[in-house]
């Protein structure tokens, strides 16, 4: 078995409902896919000695989950007060308006189609809610409406799919763009060093302890995919389909669609920069 602490970013371990800091709780959906991994983390965040709490990324329509969140929060005192989103892929995004109903609560998102209330979020926004302090960062790539969330009590971060807590996302073209999204992989390296974040809480996968080390993995991953893939079109590689049979021949085949996404990112991102003729 390999020791998570020689693993990119130093996961946890098995990914449970339940305390990862002082603030954040997980409940863990029952998504499990070969996307979603162990399946979507919603996330319950509040000051420990707080009546009000904010929950980050609801989950799937699922009203068995969306009630283990609010019994989940009602068991440590809490009223959830206002829900947050990442994005508005449906396994993070789906169930916001059934949980908006369950607890009464507005839903604010950067992407107008997804908001329920008058407030949406905005880079440099600072969320306070009993206390608690979110950070809003804006983390475009993944997806454009993509943002993360500093807490910076806990020294930590919440990510959505910007980092998983296992293996690396997706750039989810055309909507997700290839150069945000390493933009935005330096914001957040910018948070390790200049703020001092260590904990990833990500919207799939384990807590990953060492922040820096998994957004230098992230770098280095894009760097030597994107060489990858320059590499396949010199050597007459014409379609993404051909790359992606080429350059993730070792990755299981069900992961390929995913894949082309990435690889339709990194096509356009090189030929923006003059690397490669468009295709």
């Amino acid at each position: 078995m390999t020791d998570a602490s020689a693993l990119p970013g130093q996961p946890r371990g098995q990914v449970l409902s339940g305390p990862a800091t002082e603030r954040a709780v997980n409940v863990l959906a029952p998504n499990a896919s070969a996307m979603t991994l162990d399946g979507t983390n919603t996330w319950i965040v509040a000051e420990p000695d707080s009546e009000l709490a904010v929950v980050i990324d609801p989950g799937p329509l699922d009203d068995t989950h969306l009630s283990a969140v609010v019994d989940m929060a009602e068991k440590a005192g809490k009223r959830i007060a206002l829900t947050l989103l990442t994005h508005g892929h449906p396994d993070h995004a789906e169930g916001a308006a059934r949980f908006a109903e369950l607890t009464g609560t507005r839903v604010r998102a950067l992407d107008p189609a997804l908001r329920l209330g008058d407030e949406g979020l905005a880079a440099g926004d600072v969320i306070t809610v009993g206390g608690l302090e979110l950070r809003v960062v804006p983390t475009p790539g993944h997806t454009a409406d993509s943002l993360c969330f500093h807490l910076p009590a806990d020294r930590a971060v919440l990510t959505g799919d910007t980092i998983l807590g296992r293996g690396t996302t997706v750039v989810a073209h055309p909507d997700g763009r290839l150069g945000d999204y390493l933009d935005s992989l330096r914001r957040l390296r910018s948070l390790t060093v200049d703020d001092g974040v260590h904990t990833v809480l990500p919207g799939h996968g384990p807590v990953l302890e060492d922040a820096q080390g998994a957004v230098e993995f992230y770098l280095a991953h894009r760097a030597h995919r994107l060489a990858q893939v320059e590499t396949a079109v010199e050597d007459g590689r014409r379609t993404a389909g051909e790359v992606v049979a080429h350059v993730y021949a070792d990755v299981d085949r069900s992961l390929w669609p995913a894949a082309e996404l990435s690889v339709r990112a990194q096509l356009d991102y090189l030929s923006e920069h003059g690397l490669i003729q468009p295709m």
